[in-house]
């Protein structure tokens, strides 16, 4: 593997620590540092701005802004949307002696900058000396609500160390914020009000119409004069200080968006604020360290190991948990998971496919409820799905490659037309998610409905051809985005077997068991009786383009394909679409991420040891791992394959993939799909879970350097500790009802005791 990590964090188990500080460094730091609660995100830039080069963002999830894209061909889309920065409510400015805080200007000393996860909450300090020789003490301090999830804190803590006098000091809230890929500011008719320890702010956004409301409580130790200037208001005051004692400055605020504007969310906002200050930023910070010991109780992944890499290890799996717990935790079935999460404005903020195929098994073995209200996004979305396939030409529904508000938003064309794995990644999702959790209620309810429109959509699409004559998909690209219109793409031929095939059975099994909201969903869809035998037609006669040996040809005429060394491409030349032009990535063998490694992963039951071998055998060469999703799925299924070298090595470079800046473009936000591979990563490579069969299924393999891992897991109802170790793996019953599994294909019975598995000799 051609890329290194770029080490630049102190290594700790539960903190992501920065010892000084490299200007060069700042966006990657601030995209390491970003907070989220689901509803808000906030990058770790400075609450006081400066000259440091700076993505300065706080995000609101589901609040975008429209581009018109003008007139194409038809299929193609002319508008867009894309997540806009939200109300700048760090907004602060400190200045002494008429000289104003700046890290890129003025001298300062011992910075230190600490994200602790068992409590979410950020840190930063350092000691100023000013031009004219005092220095100054400065800490600030922020978190997001994890629970009260409109609300935010804020402390700043001023403490003069060789004088006493006035500092100048300023609170703010602002809508005059940039979007740097446009370069402009999206919000207009601000409404401001600011009085005695008070700001209130509304805007609307410049097309979408979407209004936010943004208020702040500041706690100021002095009097405070207030102040507004467009789409900013101000609390300022000289804060008298005295040698050696701290002064503290807390700020709660509330960000409200609910889908409503004008005068009721004002009033709503206010009636929030107001009950915001009843409760103190210390009250408010002990309710936050309780949520994260709750979740840490039952998610955290714990591995003692040996050797230089272990506590790297530790910390990267830590980072990854407790990101997706902030990035997504059920509260509203109108989110999704954008690609960078909260975390920067890379990607627009859009989810894609990888939701339901990468992001999904965390949540439905840590948190079922949120699993369900991710699907249900898709089904709130429907609608738009329907109206995309009729662009294309199609019949039934066509989930975006793109978005987030179910709207395609990709204007590319060859991946929102060709690309077809969003479809099939939420047909798997659904089929995943009753497998996991036994939710039949969902699958009558909404997944039926999507199911049917999905396979409509899929058939539609799918043509006979090609040198068998069979089915296939034509003109596609699959999830290896360096190859585009390809015939028989592999990944997009199996899964579209799969999804026409899981459609018709779901529909059969509703007919039996749910006749009148069978018949409900047949009247309200126009169902025909010979849609199904059409679907399971398709299915039957799906070509999958594997030789007699087992290896699958990733599409007609992959191996033809020039090679590319993979390991002669310089570091430098990454990531390579900054570095390479568009064309020249596809001419050759290259590949993005592993397109047949990845169906290999998700129906793994369905293939034998020796054809997976094969592939992986044949495919690792030649992937250079330019998706965030590829890493994890070369691990897990070298891992399988009994390569823990190569398992461990491709784990760590999954786990701290943005942590240590692999792909160097960690600055433009986190890789939230390889953050949850990470946790995949641990729990379907070496515990060896599977849960694409009927019971769930554990292989575990300890990396040799480990010396112990344990993790939990929910499961209908239950909670289960696992704990490898060399030579046996404990499965306890937390909570729960006795459970039988297979363990390296061996059933046991789990009940209240704890139950040892040896790990068979092969495997020591």
């Amino acid at each position: 593997m051609a890329k290194k990590a770029d080490v630049y964090f102190r290594v700790d188990p539960w903190k992501i620590i920065e010892e000084g500080f490299d200007p060069a460094y700042s966006r990657v730091s601030e995209s390491v540092f970003s907070l989220a609660n689901e509803t808000m995100g906030v990058r770790g830039c400075f609450d006081e701005g400066g000259s440091v080069d700076s993505l300065r963002g706080a995000y609101t999830n589901g609040v975008y802004d429209v581009a018109l894209l003008g007139k194409s061909y038809r299929g193609i889309i002319d508008r867009t949307h894309f997540m806009i920065p939200t109300a700048d409510w760090l907004l602060t400015d400190i200045a002494v002696d008429g000289e104003r805080l700046d890290l890129g200007k003025v001298q300062y000393r011992d910075f230190r900058r600490e994200l602790d996860m068992r409590s979410g909450v950020l840190t930063r300090s350092f000691v100023w000396r000013t031009a004219s020789g005092k220095e100054l003490a400065v800490a600030f301090l922020r978190f997001l609500d994890m629970e009260r999830r409109e609300r935010a804190y804020q402390r700043i803590t001023l403490t003069a160390l060789n004088f006493s006098g006035p500092v100048e000091f300023a609170a703010g809230l602002s809508f005059d914020v940039l979007h740097e890929g446009y370069g402009k500011c999206f919000w207009q008719q601000p409404r401001v009000e600011a009085g005695a320890g008070c700001l209130m702010l509304q805007a609307q956004t410049l097309r979408s119409g979407q209004e936010l409301f943004a208020g702040a409580l500041v706690d100021l130790p002095a009097g405070s004069q207030p102040r507004t200037e467009g789409k900013t208001a101000r609390l300022c005051a000289a804060l008298p200080l005295t040698q050696g004692t701290p002064c503290a400055i807390d700020k709660r605020v509330v960000i409200r968006f609910d889908g409503q504007g004008g005068d009721g969310l004002w009033r709503q906002g206010r009636k929030d604020l107001a009950q915001t200050g009843e409760t103190s930023l210390e009250a408010a910070m002990t309710a936050q360290r309780a949520y994260w010991d709750s979740f840490w109780r039952t998610s955290d992944i714990q591995i003692e190991a040996d050797g230089p890499d272990a506590a790297a290890e530790q910390q990267g799996i830590r980072f990854c948990s407790f990101q997706l717990a902030q990035t997504y935790n059920g509260g509203s079935m109108r989110h999704n998971i954008g690609a960078k999460g909260l975390t920067g404005e890379a990607y627009n903020g859009h989810a894609f496919w990888d939701t339901e195929a990468g992001c999904l098994p965390f949540y439905l073995f840590t948190n079922p409820a949120a699993a369900r209200d991710l699907l249900l996004f898709r089904y709130n979305t429907l609608p738009q799905a329907l109206e995309r396939a009729r662009m294309l030409d199609c019949r039934g529904a066509c989930y975006p490659i793109a978005t987030l508000n179910g709207q395609e938003a990709c204007s590319l064309w060859q991946h929102a037309s060709l690309q077809l794995q969003p479809s099939t990644a939420v047909a798997y999702g659904i089929w995943h998610y009753v497998r996991v959790t036994g939710d039949k209620d969902f699958l009558w309810q909404y997944g039926a409905e999507m199911l049917l429109q999905i396979a409509r959509f899929l058939e539609s699409r799918v043509e006979k051809g090609g040198r068998t004559g069979q089915y296939g998909f034509f003109g596609v690209m699959g999830p290896d985005e360096f190859h585009m219109m390809v015939n028989n793409n592999a990944y997009t031929n199996y899964m579209g077997q799969r999804t026409l095939a899981y459609a018709v059975q779901a529909l059969r099994d509703m007919r039996r068991e749910q006749p009148a909201a069978y018949a409900d969903l047949v009247k309200r869809t126009d169902l025909r009786e010979e849609e199904p035998l059409q679907w399971q037609t398709v299915a039957e006669n799906m070509y999958l383009p594997m030789g007699e040996d087992g290896l699958i040809e990733q599409h007609d005429g992959y191996f033809d394909l020039p090679h590319t060394d993979i390991h002669a491409i310089p570091v430098t030349d990454f990531p390579l679409y900054d570095h390479w032009s568009y064309d020249r990535i596809y001419r050759s063998d290259m590949i993005k991420q592993p397109d047949v490694l990845m169906l290999l992963y998700l129906y793994n039951s369905s293939f034998s040891k020796e054809i997976k071998r094969v592939n992986y055998e044949f495919y690792e060469p030649r992937t250079i791992h330019e998706s965030s999703l590829s890493p994890a799925i070369h691990s897990v299924l070298a891992a399988e394959l009994d390569k823990m070298e190569e398992a461990v090595r491709f784990f760590g470079f999954a786990t701290r993939l943005d942590l240590d800046n692999y792909n160097r473009n960690t600055r433009e936000g986190l890789h939230i799909t390889s953050i949850a591979l990470a946790w995949i990563n641990i729990v379907y490579g070496f515990a060896g879970l599977r849960s694409d069969g009927d019971q769930l299924r554990f292989a575990p393999r300890l990396p040799q350097r480990w010396r112990r891992l344990t993790f939990f897991l929910q499961y209908r109802g239950r909670v289960i500790r696992v704990r490898m170790e060399k030579e046996q793996t404990g499965f306890a019953l937390i909570q729960g009802q006795p459970l039988t599994l297979l363990i390296d294909g061996h059933p046991y019975t789990l009940t209240g005791k704890e139950l040892l598995a040896p790990q068979p000799e092969t495997k020591r």
